[in-house]
């Protein structure tokens, strides 16, 4: 390592992420993602929208079943 690093050039925030908006890939069966783009296509949304709906609700339902809520 180097005794001292020049940061005069530095950008502050270049790779801040704010916390929960993190995207990381997901990868889907080809029907299923056809089915939810021509979903979100009809209600005028983003896949990730109703994919994240759909999750939450998931969610929801296990937390219930499972009494962890």
């Amino acid at each position: 390592m180097k005794k001292e690093y020049d940061f005069s050039k530095g950008i502050k925030g270049k790779f801040y992420t704010e916390a929960g908006k993190i995207e990381i890939p997901v990868y889907l069966d080809k029907s299923v993602k056809d089915f939810y783009i021509n979903a979100a296509v009809k209600k005028n949304t983003s896949v990730d929208s109703i994919i994240n709906s759909i999750l939450k609700k998931e969610m929801e339902l296990i937390k219930s079943i499972s009494g962890n809520e």
